[in-house]
Protein backbone atom coordinates (compact mmCIF):
# COMPACT_ATOMS: atom_id res chain seq x y z
CA UNK A 1 0.00 0.00 0.00
CA UNK A 2 1.43 3.36 -1.02
CA UNK A 3 2.23 6.02 1.54
CA UNK A 4 -0.07 9.00 1.18
CA UNK A 5 1.56 12.25 0.20
CA UNK A 6 -1.07 15.00 0.26
CA UNK A 7 -0.24 18.10 -1.69
CA UNK A 8 0.17 21.37 0.19
CA UNK A 9 -1.86 24.14 -1.42
CA UNK A 10 -1.57 27.86 -1.18
CA UNK A 11 -4.39 29.33 0.86
CA UNK A 12 -6.63 31.50 -1.35
CA UNK A 13 -5.81 35.11 -0.54
CA UNK A 14 -8.63 37.00 -2.25
CA UNK A 15 -11.06 39.31 -0.46
CA UNK A 16 -13.46 36.42 0.19
CA UNK A 17 -11.18 34.81 2.78
CA UNK A 18 -11.44 36.42 6.20
CA UNK A 19 -9.67 35.71 9.48
CA UNK A 20 -11.51 38.18 11.74
CA UNK A 21 -14.89 38.30 13.47
CA UNK A 22 -17.91 39.67 11.65
CA UNK A 23 -19.91 41.84 14.05
CA UNK A 24 -22.45 44.45 13.03
CA UNK A 25 -21.29 44.41 9.43
CA UNK A 26 -17.61 45.01 10.27
CA UNK A 27 -14.59 42.73 10.27
CA UNK A 28 -12.71 43.11 13.52
CA UNK A 29 -10.14 41.34 15.69
CA UNK A 30 -11.17 39.76 18.97
CA UNK A 31 -11.25 42.33 21.75
CA UNK A 32 -8.74 40.21 23.67
CA UNK A 33 -6.45 40.06 20.64
CA UNK A 34 -6.50 36.27 20.88
CA UNK A 35 -6.21 34.06 17.81
CA UNK A 36 -6.27 30.32 17.21
CA UNK A 37 -4.78 28.09 14.53
CA UNK A 38 -6.77 26.13 11.98
CA UNK A 39 -4.94 23.14 10.49
CA UNK A 40 -5.02 21.18 7.26
CA UNK A 41 -5.92 17.63 8.41
CA UNK A 42 -4.23 16.07 5.38
CA UNK A 43 -0.82 17.65 6.04
CA UNK A 44 -1.02 18.63 9.74
CA UNK A 45 0.19 22.09 8.68
CA UNK A 46 -1.28 25.38 9.85
CA UNK A 47 -3.50 27.08 7.29
CA UNK A 48 -3.85 30.38 9.11
CA UNK A 49 -4.80 31.99 12.40
CA UNK A 50 -8.36 33.12 13.09
CA UNK A 51 -9.63 35.65 15.61
CA UNK A 52 -10.91 33.88 18.73
CA UNK A 53 -14.16 35.28 20.05
CA UNK A 54 -14.39 35.78 23.80
CA UNK A 55 -17.25 36.83 26.05
CA UNK A 56 -16.90 40.51 25.14
CA UNK A 57 -17.14 39.68 21.44
CA UNK A 58 -20.22 37.51 21.96
CA UNK A 59 -21.85 40.36 23.86
CA UNK A 60 -21.06 42.75 21.02
CA UNK A 61 -22.47 40.31 18.43
CA UNK A 62 -25.63 39.71 20.46
CA UNK A 63 -26.17 43.46 20.90
CA UNK A 64 -25.70 44.01 17.17
CA UNK A 65 -28.12 41.20 16.30
CA UNK A 66 -30.71 42.53 18.75
CA UNK A 67 -30.41 46.06 17.38
CA UNK A 68 -30.74 44.79 13.81
CA UNK A 69 -33.85 42.84 14.77
CA UNK A 70 -35.59 45.53 16.80
CA UNK A 71 -34.76 48.66 14.80
CA UNK A 72 -33.07 47.51 11.59
CA UNK A 73 -34.69 47.12 8.17
CA UNK A 74 -34.50 43.34 7.86
CA UNK A 75 -37.65 42.13 9.71
CA UNK A 76 -39.69 44.95 8.17
CA UNK A 77 -38.37 44.56 4.65
CA UNK A 78 -40.76 43.62 1.85
CA UNK A 79 -40.80 39.90 1.14
CA UNK A 80 -39.64 40.48 -2.42
CA UNK A 81 -36.61 42.48 -1.28
CA UNK A 82 -35.56 39.84 1.25
CA UNK A 83 -36.04 37.21 -1.46
CA UNK A 84 -33.62 39.07 -3.75
CA UNK A 85 -30.90 39.16 -1.08
CA UNK A 86 -31.14 35.46 -0.22
CA UNK A 87 -31.22 34.60 -3.92
CA UNK A 88 -28.13 36.74 -4.45
CA UNK A 89 -26.32 34.92 -1.64
CA UNK A 90 -27.08 31.65 -3.43
CA UNK A 91 -25.75 33.03 -6.71
CA UNK A 92 -22.55 34.33 -5.10
CA UNK A 93 -21.89 30.99 -3.42
CA UNK A 94 -22.08 29.30 -6.82
CA UNK A 95 -20.00 32.05 -8.42
CA UNK A 96 -17.28 31.35 -5.84
CA UNK A 97 -17.80 27.58 -5.85
CA UNK A 98 -14.26 26.61 -6.75
CA UNK A 99 -12.63 28.85 -4.14
CA UNK A 100 -15.09 27.74 -1.45
CA UNK A 101 -14.65 24.07 -2.34
CA UNK A 102 -10.87 24.36 -2.17
CA UNK A 103 -11.06 26.09 1.17
CA UNK A 104 -13.55 23.56 2.55
CA UNK A 105 -11.32 20.65 1.60
CA UNK A 106 -8.24 22.46 2.84
CA UNK A 107 -9.87 23.07 6.25
CA UNK A 108 -11.87 19.86 6.80
CA UNK A 109 -9.92 17.17 4.92
CA UNK A 110 -12.89 16.00 2.85
CA UNK A 111 -12.37 15.07 -0.83
CA UNK A 112 -12.43 18.01 -3.23
CA UNK A 113 -15.04 16.26 -5.39
CA UNK A 114 -17.40 16.14 -2.39
CA UNK A 115 -16.82 19.81 -1.63
CA UNK A 116 -17.18 20.78 -5.27
CA UNK A 117 -20.26 18.74 -6.16
CA UNK A 118 -22.10 18.24 -2.85
CA UNK A 119 -21.31 20.68 -0.04
CA UNK A 120 -21.00 23.97 -1.89
CA UNK A 121 -23.88 23.49 -4.38
CA UNK A 122 -26.15 22.25 -1.57
CA UNK A 123 -25.29 25.32 0.52
CA UNK A 124 -26.26 27.54 -2.40
CA UNK A 125 -29.47 25.55 -2.88
CA UNK A 126 -30.39 26.13 0.77
CA UNK A 127 -30.47 29.90 0.25
CA UNK A 128 -32.34 29.56 -3.03
CA UNK A 129 -34.88 27.15 -1.56
CA UNK A 130 -35.62 29.17 1.57
CA UNK A 131 -35.76 32.40 -0.40
CA UNK A 132 -38.83 30.88 -2.01
CA UNK A 133 -40.55 30.50 1.36
CA UNK A 134 -40.33 34.17 2.32
CA UNK A 135 -43.72 35.19 0.89
CA UNK A 136 -45.38 31.88 1.76
CA UNK A 137 -45.12 31.90 5.56
CA UNK A 138 -48.79 32.58 6.00
CA UNK A 139 -51.19 32.46 8.92
CA UNK A 140 -54.76 31.20 9.01
CA UNK A 141 -58.23 32.59 9.46
CA UNK A 142 -60.16 30.67 12.10
CA UNK A 143 -63.99 30.87 11.87
CA UNK A 144 -64.58 29.80 15.47
CA UNK A 145 -67.15 32.44 16.42
CA UNK A 146 -69.20 34.68 14.09
CA UNK A 147 -68.88 37.52 16.60
CA UNK A 148 -65.12 37.66 16.00
CA UNK A 149 -62.63 37.75 13.17
CA UNK A 150 -59.86 35.42 14.38
CA UNK A 151 -56.59 34.84 12.61
CA UNK A 152 -52.98 33.83 13.21
CA UNK A 153 -49.66 35.39 12.24
CA UNK A 154 -46.25 33.78 11.86
CA UNK A 155 -43.64 36.15 13.25
CA UNK A 156 -39.84 35.79 13.48
CA UNK A 157 -38.50 34.40 16.73
CA UNK A 158 -35.82 37.08 17.12
CA UNK A 159 -32.08 36.56 17.59
CA UNK A 160 -30.94 33.06 16.62
CA UNK A 161 -27.68 31.50 17.83
CA UNK A 162 -26.48 28.87 15.35
CA UNK A 163 -23.73 26.53 16.57
CA UNK A 164 -22.47 24.31 13.77
CA UNK A 165 -20.19 21.24 13.50
CA UNK A 166 -17.08 20.54 11.48
CA UNK A 167 -18.22 17.69 9.22
CA UNK A 168 -20.21 19.81 6.72
CA UNK A 169 -19.09 23.31 7.69
CA UNK A 170 -20.67 25.54 5.05
CA UNK A 171 -23.63 23.31 4.25
CA UNK A 172 -24.94 22.98 7.81
CA UNK A 173 -24.36 26.69 8.42
CA UNK A 174 -26.45 27.44 5.33
CA UNK A 175 -29.19 25.02 6.44
CA UNK A 176 -29.58 27.04 9.63
CA UNK A 177 -28.91 30.59 8.44
CA UNK A 178 -31.08 30.51 5.30
CA UNK A 179 -34.42 29.65 6.98
CA UNK A 180 -33.61 31.91 9.94
CA UNK A 181 -33.13 34.87 7.59
CA UNK A 182 -36.09 33.91 5.43
CA UNK A 183 -38.32 34.15 8.49
CA UNK A 184 -36.98 37.61 9.35
CA UNK A 185 -34.64 36.70 12.21
CA UNK A 186 -31.11 37.91 12.85
CA UNK A 187 -28.33 35.38 13.40
CA UNK A 188 -25.12 34.85 15.34
CA UNK A 189 -23.12 31.95 13.92
CA UNK A 190 -20.42 30.17 15.90
CA UNK A 191 -18.76 27.73 13.52
CA UNK A 192 -16.72 24.78 14.79
CA UNK A 193 -13.22 25.87 15.74
CA UNK A 194 -11.76 23.11 13.53
CA UNK A 195 -13.37 24.50 10.35
CA UNK A 196 -14.19 28.22 10.54
CA UNK A 197 -12.98 29.43 7.16
CA UNK A 198 -15.91 28.92 4.77
CA UNK A 199 -18.30 30.27 7.40
CA UNK A 200 -16.29 33.48 7.43
CA UNK A 201 -16.39 33.54 3.63
CA UNK A 202 -20.18 33.26 3.85
CA UNK A 203 -20.21 36.41 5.95
CA UNK A 204 -18.46 38.36 3.21
CA UNK A 205 -20.77 36.88 0.57
CA UNK A 206 -23.84 37.91 2.60
CA UNK A 207 -22.60 41.49 2.85
CA UNK A 208 -21.78 41.55 -0.85
CA UNK A 209 -25.37 40.41 -1.49
CA UNK A 210 -26.71 43.40 0.44
CA UNK A 211 -27.61 41.86 3.80
CA UNK A 212 -27.98 44.74 6.28
CA UNK A 213 -25.46 45.26 9.07
CA UNK A 214 -25.93 43.14 12.16
CA UNK A 215 -28.29 40.64 10.54
CA UNK A 216 -25.57 37.98 10.29
CA UNK A 217 -22.70 37.96 12.80
CA UNK A 218 -19.96 35.31 12.72
CA UNK A 219 -17.88 34.60 15.83
CA UNK A 220 -15.40 31.69 15.63
CA UNK A 221 -14.30 30.49 19.02
CA UNK A 222 -14.38 27.63 21.48
CA UNK A 223 -17.39 26.05 23.13
CA UNK A 224 -16.53 26.58 26.81
CA UNK A 225 -16.14 30.34 26.29
CA UNK A 226 -17.81 31.62 23.11
CA UNK A 227 -20.41 28.87 22.87
CA UNK A 228 -21.38 28.97 26.54
CA UNK A 229 -21.69 32.76 26.53
CA UNK A 230 -23.80 32.64 23.39
CA UNK A 231 -26.16 30.10 24.94
CA UNK A 232 -26.54 32.10 28.17
CA UNK A 233 -26.82 35.54 26.60
CA UNK A 234 -30.13 37.26 27.41
CA UNK A 235 -30.38 38.79 23.92
CA UNK A 236 -30.54 35.33 22.28
CA UNK A 237 -34.05 33.96 21.72
CA UNK A 238 -33.32 30.58 20.14
CA UNK A 239 -30.43 28.17 19.76
CA UNK A 240 -29.99 25.71 16.91
CA UNK A 241 -27.18 23.23 17.47
CA UNK A 242 -25.80 20.25 15.55
CA UNK A 243 -23.30 18.09 17.40
CA UNK A 244 -23.04 15.39 20.05
CA UNK A 245 -25.76 14.83 22.63
CA UNK A 246 -23.52 15.55 25.65
CA UNK A 247 -22.99 19.08 24.36
CA UNK A 248 -26.72 19.31 23.71
CA UNK A 249 -27.39 18.45 27.34
CA UNK A 250 -24.97 21.17 28.45
CA UNK A 251 -26.68 23.70 26.19
CA UNK A 252 -30.05 22.78 27.69
CA UNK A 253 -28.72 23.44 31.20
CA UNK A 254 -27.23 26.81 30.26
CA UNK A 255 -30.29 27.88 28.25
CA UNK A 256 -32.82 26.86 30.89
CA UNK A 257 -32.79 30.08 32.96
CA UNK A 258 -33.83 32.09 29.90
CA UNK A 259 -36.32 29.46 28.66
CA UNK A 260 -34.77 29.78 25.21
CA UNK A 261 -36.24 27.83 22.33
CA UNK A 262 -33.96 24.97 21.27
CA UNK A 263 -33.41 22.90 18.16
CA UNK A 264 -31.01 19.95 18.36
CA UNK A 265 -29.62 17.44 15.87
CA UNK A 266 -27.43 15.26 18.05
CA UNK A 267 -26.03 12.40 16.04
CA UNK A 268 -26.93 8.77 15.69
CA UNK A 269 -26.03 5.11 15.46
CA UNK A 270 -28.12 4.30 12.44
CA UNK A 271 -29.32 0.82 11.53
CA UNK A 272 -28.99 -0.36 7.93
CA UNK A 273 -30.97 -3.58 7.44
CA UNK A 274 -30.30 -6.00 4.57
CA UNK A 275 -33.11 -8.52 4.19
CA UNK A 276 -32.67 -11.85 2.38
CA UNK A 277 -34.69 -10.70 -0.65
CA UNK A 278 -32.70 -7.49 -1.23
CA UNK A 279 -30.78 -6.61 -4.37
CA UNK A 280 -27.45 -7.45 -2.75
CA UNK A 281 -25.24 -5.56 -5.19
CA UNK A 282 -27.28 -2.39 -4.72
CA UNK A 283 -27.38 -2.88 -0.96
CA UNK A 284 -23.60 -3.35 -0.74
CA UNK A 285 -22.97 -0.16 -2.72
CA UNK A 286 -25.25 1.85 -0.43
CA UNK A 287 -23.81 0.18 2.68
CA UNK A 288 -20.34 1.41 1.70
CA UNK A 289 -21.57 4.86 0.84
CA UNK A 290 -23.55 4.99 4.07
CA UNK A 291 -20.51 4.47 6.30
CA UNK A 292 -17.45 5.53 4.28
CA UNK A 293 -18.74 8.73 2.64
CA UNK A 294 -17.13 11.80 4.22
CA UNK A 295 -14.78 9.44 6.11
CA UNK A 296 -17.73 8.27 8.20
CA UNK A 297 -18.00 11.74 9.72
CA UNK A 298 -21.75 11.84 9.15
CA UNK A 299 -24.42 12.07 11.85
CA UNK A 300 -26.66 9.59 10.04
CA UNK A 301 -23.89 7.18 8.99
CA UNK A 302 -25.10 3.60 8.61
CA UNK A 303 -22.69 2.29 11.23
CA UNK A 304 -24.79 -0.71 12.34
CA UNK A 305 -25.27 -3.10 9.42
CA UNK A 306 -27.85 -5.80 10.12
CA UNK A 307 -27.57 -8.69 7.65
CA UNK A 308 -29.98 -11.63 7.37
CA UNK A 309 -28.03 -14.71 8.49
CA UNK A 310 -29.18 -16.59 5.37
CA UNK A 311 -27.13 -14.28 3.14
CA UNK A 312 -24.39 -13.38 5.61
CA UNK A 313 -21.47 -15.08 3.82
CA UNK A 314 -22.47 -13.93 0.34
CA UNK A 315 -23.14 -10.37 1.37
CA UNK A 316 -20.04 -10.08 3.55
CA UNK A 317 -17.82 -11.15 0.65
CA UNK A 318 -19.47 -8.63 -1.67
CA UNK A 319 -19.23 -5.85 0.90
CA UNK A 320 -15.55 -6.53 1.51
CA UNK A 321 -14.75 -6.36 -2.21
CA UNK A 322 -16.53 -3.02 -2.60
CA UNK A 323 -15.07 -1.59 0.62
CA UNK A 324 -11.52 -2.02 -0.61
CA UNK A 325 -12.25 0.54 -3.33
CA UNK A 326 -12.77 3.20 -0.65
CA UNK A 327 -9.17 4.06 0.14
CA UNK A 328 -8.09 7.39 1.65
CA UNK A 329 -5.91 9.64 -0.42
CA UNK A 330 -4.92 13.22 -1.13
CA UNK A 331 -8.14 15.20 -0.58
CA UNK A 332 -7.23 17.53 -3.44
CA UNK A 333 -7.09 14.69 -5.97
CA UNK A 334 -10.24 14.27 -8.05
CA UNK A 335 -9.78 10.50 -7.78
CA UNK A 336 -10.00 10.45 -3.98
CA UNK A 337 -13.24 9.17 -2.40
CA UNK A 338 -12.05 9.32 1.21
CA UNK A 339 -9.98 12.16 2.61
CA UNK A 340 -8.55 12.86 6.05
CA UNK A 341 -10.58 12.94 9.26
CA UNK A 342 -10.81 16.40 10.73
CA UNK A 343 -8.29 16.33 13.58
CA UNK A 344 -5.78 14.34 15.61
CA UNK A 345 -8.37 14.15 18.39
CA UNK A 346 -10.91 12.57 16.04
CA UNK A 347 -8.36 10.14 14.58
CA UNK A 348 -7.33 9.00 18.06
CA UNK A 349 -10.99 8.46 19.00
CA UNK A 350 -11.56 6.26 15.92
CA UNK A 351 -8.43 4.23 16.63
CA UNK A 352 -9.51 3.71 20.26
CA UNK A 353 -12.84 2.30 19.09
CA UNK A 354 -11.16 -0.11 16.67
CA UNK A 355 -9.00 -1.36 19.52
CA UNK A 356 -12.06 -1.58 21.76
CA UNK A 357 -13.92 -3.63 19.16
CA UNK A 358 -11.12 -6.19 19.14
CA UNK A 359 -11.13 -6.27 22.93
CA UNK A 360 -14.90 -6.82 22.99
CA UNK A 361 -14.47 -9.89 20.80
CA UNK A 362 -15.70 -8.63 17.44
CA UNK A 363 -13.93 -10.03 14.36
CA UNK A 364 -11.96 -7.43 12.43
CA UNK A 365 -12.11 -8.36 8.73
CA UNK A 366 -10.92 -5.03 7.28
CA UNK A 367 -8.49 -2.89 9.24
CA UNK A 368 -8.08 0.76 8.27
CA UNK A 369 -5.40 1.55 10.83
CA UNK A 370 -2.53 1.02 8.39
CA UNK A 371 -3.43 4.35 6.78
CA UNK A 372 -3.05 6.19 10.10
CA UNK A 373 0.73 5.76 10.04
CA UNK A 374 1.18 8.24 7.18
CA UNK A 375 1.36 12.01 7.60
CA UNK A 376 -2.04 13.54 8.13
CA UNK A 377 -5.11 12.23 9.92
CA UNK A 378 -6.00 9.25 7.74
CA UNK A 379 -7.83 6.04 8.55
CA UNK A 380 -9.19 3.57 6.02
CA UNK A 381 -12.41 1.56 5.81
CA UNK A 382 -12.79 -0.71 8.82
CA UNK A 383 -15.28 -3.57 9.12
CA UNK A 384 -16.12 -5.78 12.08
CA UNK A 385 -18.12 -8.99 11.92
CA UNK A 386 -19.60 -11.10 14.75
CA UNK A 387 -20.68 -7.94 16.53
CA UNK A 388 -23.24 -8.07 19.31
CA UNK A 389 -25.73 -5.23 19.35
CA UNK A 390 -24.92 -4.68 23.04
CA UNK A 391 -21.21 -3.98 22.44
CA UNK A 392 -19.99 -0.42 22.83
CA UNK A 393 -18.79 -0.74 19.25
CA UNK A 394 -22.45 -1.06 18.21
CA UNK A 395 -23.96 1.42 20.67
CA UNK A 396 -21.64 4.43 20.81
CA UNK A 397 -21.23 6.96 18.01
CA UNK A 398 -17.71 6.71 16.56
CA UNK A 399 -17.98 9.27 13.76
CA UNK A 400 -15.52 7.47 11.56
CA UNK A 401 -15.41 4.78 8.83
CA UNK A 402 -16.02 1.87 11.20
CA UNK A 403 -18.80 -0.59 10.32
CA UNK A 404 -20.31 -3.16 12.68
CA UNK A 405 -21.98 -6.17 11.04
CA UNK A 406 -24.71 -7.84 13.08
CA UNK A 407 -26.60 -10.90 11.83
CA UNK A 408 -30.30 -11.49 12.45
CA UNK A 409 -32.74 -14.37 12.10
CA UNK A 410 -36.12 -12.77 11.39
CA UNK A 411 -38.09 -9.55 10.93
CA UNK A 412 -39.18 -9.11 14.55
CA UNK A 413 -35.69 -9.68 15.90
CA UNK A 414 -33.99 -7.17 13.63
CA UNK A 415 -36.57 -4.46 14.26
CA UNK A 416 -36.18 -4.94 18.00
CA UNK A 417 -32.38 -4.75 17.76
CA UNK A 418 -32.45 -1.79 15.39
CA UNK A 419 -34.45 0.18 17.97
CA UNK A 420 -32.21 -0.85 20.88
CA UNK A 421 -30.14 2.34 20.93
CA UNK A 422 -30.33 5.71 22.61
CA UNK A 423 -30.34 7.31 19.16
CA UNK A 424 -33.04 7.62 16.51
CA UNK A 425 -31.81 9.84 13.71
CA UNK A 426 -32.09 7.60 10.65
CA UNK A 427 -32.37 4.03 9.45
CA UNK A 428 -32.44 2.16 6.15
CA UNK A 429 -33.64 -1.16 4.84
CA UNK A 430 -33.21 -3.12 1.63
CA UNK A 431 -35.91 -5.50 0.40
CA UNK A 432 -38.00 -6.26 -2.67
CA UNK A 433 -41.08 -6.84 -0.49
CA UNK A 434 -43.05 -3.58 -0.48
CA UNK A 435 -45.29 -4.65 2.41
CA UNK A 436 -42.28 -5.56 4.54
CA UNK A 437 -40.65 -2.23 3.67
CA UNK A 438 -43.61 -0.16 4.84
CA UNK A 439 -44.09 -2.26 7.98
CA UNK A 440 -40.46 -1.75 8.92
CA UNK A 441 -40.59 1.97 8.15
CA UNK A 442 -43.49 2.37 10.61
CA UNK A 443 -41.80 0.36 13.36
CA UNK A 444 -38.32 1.92 13.15
CA UNK A 445 -37.91 4.66 15.75
CA UNK A 446 -36.04 7.06 13.50
CA UNK A 447 -36.68 10.51 12.10
CA UNK A 448 -35.76 9.32 8.59
CA UNK A 449 -36.11 5.88 7.00
CA UNK A 450 -34.59 5.12 3.62
CA UNK A 451 -35.89 2.18 1.58
CA UNK A 452 -33.52 0.67 -1.01
CA UNK A 453 -31.26 3.73 -0.79
CA UNK A 454 -29.16 5.58 1.76
CA UNK A 455 -28.33 9.21 2.50
CA UNK A 456 -30.84 10.87 0.18
CA UNK A 457 -31.69 14.46 1.14
CA UNK A 458 -33.58 17.50 -0.08
CA UNK A 459 -34.08 20.88 1.57
CA UNK A 460 -37.83 20.40 1.22
CA UNK A 461 -37.93 17.17 3.26
CA UNK A 462 -37.77 17.37 7.08
CA UNK A 463 -34.71 15.87 8.79
CA UNK A 464 -34.23 15.31 12.50
CA UNK A 465 -34.18 12.71 15.21
CA UNK A 466 -36.04 10.72 17.81
CA UNK A 467 -34.74 10.06 21.34
CA UNK A 468 -31.17 11.26 22.04
CA UNK A 469 -30.75 12.30 18.40
CA UNK A 470 -32.49 15.54 19.31
CA UNK A 471 -35.72 17.28 18.46
CA UNK A 472 -37.05 19.68 15.88
CA UNK A 473 -36.74 19.33 12.13
CA UNK A 474 -34.71 21.02 9.43
CA UNK A 475 -36.22 21.11 5.96
CA UNK A 476 -39.35 22.40 4.29
CA UNK A 477 -42.12 24.18 6.17
CA UNK A 478 -41.38 22.22 9.35
CA UNK A 479 -38.12 24.06 9.98
CA UNK A 480 -40.10 27.27 10.53
CA UNK A 481 -41.71 25.75 13.61
CA UNK A 482 -38.44 26.71 15.29
CA UNK A 483 -37.62 29.96 13.50
CA UNK A 484 -41.08 31.53 13.90
CA UNK A 485 -43.62 32.00 16.65
CA UNK A 486 -47.38 32.00 16.29
CA UNK A 487 -49.58 34.92 17.29
CA UNK A 488 -53.36 34.75 17.53
CA UNK A 489 -55.44 37.87 16.85
CA UNK A 490 -59.11 38.40 17.80
CA UNK A 491 -61.17 41.22 16.39
CA UNK A 492 -64.63 41.76 17.87
CA UNK A 493 -67.17 42.47 15.17
CA UNK A 494 -69.84 44.95 16.21
CA UNK A 495 -72.92 43.85 14.32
Amino acid sequence: MKTLKPRTLELPTDRLVRHKLLIDGKWMPAQSGRKFKTLNPATEEMICEVAEAGEADIHAAASAARKAFETGPWPKMKARDRFKILKKISELILHNKERLATLETFDSGKPIESSRHIDIPAAAEAFEYYAGWIDKLSGETLPVDPAYFSYTLREPLGVIAAITPWNFPLLIAAQKIAPALAAGNTVILKPAEQTPLTALCLGQIAMDAGLPEGVLNIVPGFGPVAGAMLVRHPEVDGITFTGEYLTGQEIMKNAAPGLKRLHFELGGKSANIIFEDADLDQAADFACDGIFFNQGEVCCAGSRLFVDQKIKKTFSKLLLEKSKNWQPGDPMSTKTEMGAVVSREQLDKILRYIKLGEKEGAQLILDGRKQSKSKGYFVGPTIFESVSNTMKLAQEEIFGPVLSQISFADFDQVLQQANQTIYGLSAALFTRDIEKAHRAARLLKSGTVWINCYGTFHHGVPFGGYKMSGYGREGGLHTFDFYTQMKSVWLHLNS
